[in-house]
């Protein structure tokens, strides 16, 4: 856990960021062209490291080369939807004036935050890095990056991108451990925008609170995927299996546990057993298209999740790879510990249910998920799961593919996270709005001023 820093490390620390926020009151963030220059370097940035970067997200997580470059493309989509819209967003907007403020306008700007720090995740290092730094870059702020330790490749990848694109008074990398993470949580900061497990996200939070640090906490949580019996099956096969095994797994809106109509369950089995093989053929450990975990410790804790149940499918393990095969697991109930935790790794508990209501009163009991997941041709079933089971977004018909359209708000509610990002949100979370009322100068009412004339009550 995070306890207090050690001093020695402040001073460099302090000095750091001292000089972002001396960049930042200099006023050279403000000006909306320096911005989309800025955007556009960490773009062909990007394009040119792009080989690095999939070799270290290879060397950290064993990254399959496809799905390193989604998490690639991801930011350049962020990048190129940002670019479009940039000065439109950072337009003044006008707004109504009530009629007792004759002769005058009111208008809320987006402003800056300041100098805004980003503490990283392992999972997605470069994706869930760069994406809120092209936020906080389009609403005028400067930056501080910590990535994760536990993905060293790609942080050191980070700091050498971050250092040849960007003035270090403007942007900066700073790499390091928990010691350096306790640090930096002591210092003010004008954000923190944080991606990572909850109960880190609250020792964030209760830092934060100590500088008065408004937060954005993009955290986890069991997100469910609910089966009814008019589902494609072969449509959700194949999009389930590849929303949970894709980075093995470990992702924060992956597909954590799955409620499957009885009608159906033993087709969707069937067809969720051929698409694993299909994705990943019979060995999936030689497989060039699935990752691995990413260090003992979580490896550990993932093989113990493993002794409840019925395994259908998988179950292979090998420690000195960090290998743990897709894995399907049955007769899972409410009570088992697979169940008391988010799963962040390949394995699928699978419960089977006969009314939704029962289904929809555990998840009344549960926390909030970051995403929710129905696979349903049913209008009235769509909307009845919307309407009773919150969560941060998720899809119909699909997983995770949300998080790719820019004009989708992402993030968590209640213990699955705070605030939203991607496109206007990103831009928003980053900003504060400012609003001002423009008087006219052509004359003034004298009513409101002393002497105040006698009037009864």
């Amino acid at each position: 856990m995070l306890t207090q820093p050690r001093t020695q490390n402040r001073p460099k620390l302090a000095q750091r960021i001292d000089r972002l926020r001396a960049f930042f009151q200099e006023g050279h963030t403000r000006e909306v062209t320096q911005r989309i220059e800025r955007l556009k370097a960490l773009q062909g940035a990007i394009e040119h490291h792009t080989d690095d970067i999939v070799h270290a997200l290879k060397a950290d997580l064993q990254k399959p080369g496809f799905e390193a470059y989604f998490e690639i493309i991801g930011v350049q989509e962020e990048i190129k939807y940002t670019l479009k819209h940039i000065r439109r967003w950072t337009q003044p907007r006008r707004v109504k004036t009530p009629m007792y403020q004759f002769l005058s306008t009111s208008r809320v700007y987006a402003e800056p935050l300041g100098v805004v720090l980003i503490l990283g995740p392992w999972n997605y290092p470069l994706n869930l890095m760069l994406t809120p730094l092209v936020s906080a870059i389009a609403a005028g702020n400067c930056a501080l990056l910590k990535p994760s330790e536990l993905a060293p490749h790609t942080a050191s990848l980070l700091t050498n991108l971050i250092q040849k694109t960007f003035d270090p008074a403007f942007v900066t990398v700073v790499e390091g451990g928990v010691e350096t993470s306790q640090a930096l949580l002591a210092e003010p900061f004008d954000h923190i925008f944080f991606t990572g497990s909850t109960q880190v996200g609250k020792i964030v939070m209760a830092a934060a609170a100590k500088q008065l640090t408004p937060v954005t906490l993009e955290l986890g949580g069991k997100s469910p995927c609910i089966v009814d019996s008019t589902a494609h099956i072969e449509y959700t096969a194949k999009r389930l299996v590849w929303g949970k095994f894709s980075n093995a797994g470990q992702t924060c809106t992956a597909p954590d546990y799955l409620l499957v109509d009885q009608r159906i369950k033993a087709a969707l089995l069937t067809e969720i057993t051929q698409q694993i093989q299909v994705f990943y053929g019979d060995r999936p450990s030689q497989s060039k298209s699935f990752a691995r975990i990413i260090n003992d410790k979580q490896f550990r804790r993932l093989t113990r999740l493993l002794e409840a149940g019925q395994i259908l499918v998988g179950g292979e393990t090998d420690r000195e790879t960090r290998y743990i095969a897709p894995t399907v697991i049955d007769h899972i109930t409410w009570d088992d510990p697979i169940m008391q935790e988010e799963v962040f790794g390949p394995i699928l508990p699978i419960m089977g249910y006969r009314d939704l209501d029962p289904v929809i009163a555990q998840m009344h009991q549960r926390p909030k998920p970051l995403a929710l997941y129905i696979f349903s041709r049913d209008r009235q079933t769509q909307q009845r799961l919307l309407q009773r089971i919150p969560s941060g977004g998720g899809c119909i018909n699909d997983t995770v593919m949300h998080l790719t359209v820019p004009t989708l708000p992402f993030g968590g509610v209640g213990a699955s996270g705070l605030g939203r990002y991607h496109g206007k949100a990103g831009f928003d979370t980053f900003s504060y709005q400012r609003g001002m009322l423009d008087k006219s100068c052509w004359f003034d009412l004298k009513w409101r001023y002393p002497p105040y004339p006698d009037k009864k009550p």
